[in-house]
């Protein structure tokens, strides 16, 4: 999830503050020291296990009840800027994934435990999917029941046309997992204009043989297949209510809630959609009325209104972003405020991507790596409660994470080294005041990792051209081929416990193009055979070659520099119900909220 999915790709956390921040100041609750809660490898090992595949029984609804939970009132949503996207196939970033648990709904779906154990059910389909032909097949029948907010009745032809538009220019920022796996890399060719000039795939790669059963075919066995089928990016287009590029601004829903009212640049609210029936779902509630949404309020100010929790405050909650770095020490040292908080390890590696196309030697990217100061751009977003230093590009979220794994010296020198940075730039003949165009996202957060990159660099001899970008619309800038920059901070975590998530949309050379996630436009041919060897492999023999791929990645060619694993740390208003960190999000639990006093 750039940074910033789900339990997906790009994420959109954030964070910010100044330098090099403690863990310092007191509140009326506080004594001399806080008790330390931020969150360990050890719990992000509990992230790695694989999830279950349920049946029929798992996926039909309704949703366990939350005890305690109440029906009424309106949630406040405190976010910074306008959602990426509301169309689900654009999904990729975090923040339209939360939105999309309430708005959309897919094939699958992830059900979690209260020890955050997951297991993919049905969603709009009866089950996690049949396989058959030796995994290449894979069958969904829809449940009965399923409307869009109009009364619609949904059909496997809507199904499929969700999946056909995904092949069109009109979707270009989503996953492109399932489109691969159907047509190859090179997917757009097999039906460039989608579904909208009436020709579809052929029958032999995805059927709808009536208007309850979707066939996928592809030719290879696909065992992940219900795990992708649950991200938001492959949430159902009604084929009726498509209104391809507008359809972002004005999607239907088929989930709890529905768009009532959207001012761009400043709000929105999601009212109770009455086509949703409780029973077709085992994963979501509908206990509040809606959601307000005002997405105009900063970080720092989110963070000062929850934790005064007064009037509006104490029914709201942040969505994406994290408690202010700033401000952290004292929604920690309080307990009563530390009790109205989320706290769990992310999937996502903060990495600083290099253009390849641009910065073709790779001791001048070494040097930039060793030059990064590690340390405090962990301070900038929190401290130990934000994240915790990189060594690779895996996460501890993943199986097999290898804590010692650290080739350039990051936990010897947390802050760089400076002087090897340099002799590295000597070798490659680089000037000193050679210019450098660093792209940022204007948050917080990226303004200040923007001064301490800026800082550590100039220390090397770089003069570098920073170029704000706006937070809405970041991925889709660097995302784009000739984006005109050398270098920007991403965030990356798994779609699912596989390395394969992280490795194939990221470093894959053939899935090199405007929207796609490989944002170095890494095209290394060693790297590219070893995705293909690992995805035909059984985990435990795929989990080498993925190793493999990483270690060439990271130390061979080093498209990206490791910079920090992310944590989060979220507050909500004294009001809300039934909050807790969830591990397929990893941010509060969306799925289950409710007032305690309607």
């Amino acid at each position: 999830m750039n940074p910033i999915r789900s339990r997906s790709a790009r994420v959109i956390v954030v964070a910010a503050a100044a330098g090099s921040l403690a863990l310092t100041g007191c509140s009326k609750d506080s004594g001399k020291d806080a008790k330390d809660e931020s969150k360990s490898q050890k719990d992000a090992a509990s992230q790695s296990k694989p999830v279950v595949y349920g049946e029929a029984a798992d996926s039909t609804g309704p949703a366990a009840e939350v005890p305690g939970a109440k029906p009424g009132g309106m949630i406040n949503i405190y976010t910074q800027s306008d959602l990426s996207h509301m169309d689900p196939g654009q999904i990729y970033v975090s923040d339209a994934g939360q939105f999309a648990n309430l708005v959309h709904r897919k094939l699958t779906n992830y059900q979690e435990d209260d020890k955050g154990n997951l297991t993919v059910v049905g969603d709009i389909a009866t089950d996690a999917g049949k396989s058959s032909n030796g995994g290449k097949t894979w069958t969904y029948t829809l449940k009965d029941g399923i409307k869009d907010e109009d009364g619609n009745a949904i059909t496997s032809a809507d199904v499929r046309h969700t999946f056909e538009r995904q092949y069109s220019k009109v979707i270009f920022d989503g996953p492109s997992f399932v489109q691969t796996w159907l047509s190859g890399s090179d997917y757009r060719k097999a039906l460039p204009d989608g579904p909208y000039k009436g020709k579809h795939l052929p029958d032999s790669v995805l059927s709808t043989p009536d208007e309850k059963t979707i066939v996928f075919n592809f030719d290879k066995p696909r065992p992940d297949l219900p795990q992708a089928l649950s991200m938001a990016g492959y949430a159902i287009v009604p084929e009726k209510a498509d209104t391809k590029e507008k359809y972002d601004k004005a999607p239907k829903s088929l989930g709890p809630y529905k768009i009532a009212e959207y001012k761009s640049g400043k709000s929105l609210k999601l009212v109770k959609n009455t086509n949703w029936d409780p029973k077709t779902d085992a994963v979501r509630h509908q206990y509040v009325d809606g959601y307000d949404f005002t997405t105009t309020i900063d970080q720092p100010s989110q963070t000062k209104r929850l934790i005064a929790d007064q009037g509006e405050a104490k029914n709201a909650m942040q969505f994406t972003d994290s408690v202010d770095p700033a401000q952290t020490s004292s929604v920690i040292r309080d307990a009563a405020v530390n009790k109205r908080t989320i706290k769990g390890y992310q999937p996502y590696v903060w990495q600083m991507s290099f253009n390849l196309d641009r910065l073709k030697d790779k001791k001048v990217r070494d040097a930039i790596t060793y030059a990064i100061p590690n340390q405090s751009m962990i301070q900038a977003d929190g401290g130990k409660y934000g994240g915790e230093l990189a060594g690779g590009l895996f996460a501890p979220t993943l199986p097999g994470y290898d804590a010692t794994y650290d080739p350039f010296g990051k936990l010897k020198k947390p802050n760089g080294d400076p002087a090897k940075a340099k002799a590295l730039l000597k070798e490659a003949g680089v000037a000193e005041g050679t210019k450098l165009t660093y792209a940022y996202s204007n948050t917080p957060r990226g303004q200040k990792q923007m001064v301490i990159i800026k800082d550590a660099l100039a220390k090397v001899g770089f003069d570098v051209q920073a170029k704000e970008i706006d937070r809405a619309t970041f991925y889709e800038q660097i995302g784009k081929i000739d984006n005109g920059f050398d270098l920007y901070m991403t965030g990356w975590g798994q779609d699912w416990a596989s390395q394969s998530t992280v490795v194939t949309p990221v470093y894959d050379g053939t899935l090199v193009a405007d929207g796609q996630p490989n944002y170095s436009h890494i095209n290394d041919s060693k790297v590219n055979s070893l995705i293909q060897e690992a995805l035909v492999l059984e985990p435990e023999a795929a989990a080498k070659k993925w190793e493999e791929a990483h270690k060439r990645i990271v130390e061979e060619i080093n498209p990206a520099a490791p910079v920090y694993y992310s944590k989060q740390l979220q507050l909500f208003g004294s009001n809300i119900g039934g909050a807790r960190y969830s591990t397929n999000s990893s941010y509060i639990d969306i799925n289950r909220l409710y007032l305690k006093k309607p």
